[in-house]
């Protein structure tokens, strides 16, 4: 068995979907701290104080991620397993292609004033191995993300769920290198353009 960690330096591929979402709120600090402390400046200081905070959330969820993200390779398929309790299995056999696959770290609803501006964080996107396969749920997971997980497809036959497992947000360019040759090694076909 062959395992695989994240690499170090995606933290920007990582809070792209955030950005609009850390400016928002960054906006609405700004109008409260000006309001609460009758200064701009006051207001400039609350908002970035409270932005930096919560950047400071996310930078210790990368880096909670990064630590415990760990892609698997053997004889039999691929998994992906976090810290969080997530597993994603793909048998070699039940892999169809190599595609786009999109994980999605935030709830999909907008945020913000009806009628105004609403931003919402978008799906972190990246290249991997896409086909059937089992998933294990942590014991906790929000509801919207239990949601969106009860509407992906399901082989009629084997009753294995619809699924990807994103090799590029462990590396860029993982195509190339010793796990591109492991998908070469068990399964050439899908890496034949």
């Amino acid at each position: 068995m062959t395992e695989f960690r994240m690499r170090r330096g995606s933290f920007l591929a990582f809070t792209a979907p955030f950005l609009m979402p850390l400016l928002l709120f960054f906006a609405v600090c700004l109008g409260l701290g000006a309001i609460f402390t009758g200064s701009t400046l006051g207001g400039v200081l609350a908002g970035a104080a409270c932005t930096a905070a919560l950047a400071g959330v996310l930078v210790v969820k990368y880096r909670r991620m990064v630590e415990g993200t760990v892609v698997r390779f053997s004889p039999q398929g691929v998994e992906l397993s976090d810290t969080y309790g997530f597993r994603l299995r793909l048998a070699w056999a039940d892999i169809e292609r190599i595609d786009v696959v999109e994980s999605r770290m935030a709830g999909p609803r907008a945020v913000g004033r009806p009628g105004g501006v609403r931003v919402r964080a978008g799906a972190m996107r990246s290249v991997g191995l896409v086909g059937w396969g089992s998933r294990v749920l942590p014991t906790r997971v929000p509801r919207w993300m239990r949601d969106h997980l009860a509407r992906v497809p399901v082989h009629p036959g084997s009753g294995l769920q619809w699924l990807g497992i994103p090799l590029g947000a462990l590396d860029p360019l993982w195509e190339r290198g010793p796990m591109g040759d492991l998908v070469r090694r068990h399964r050439p076909d899908l890496m034949a353009r």
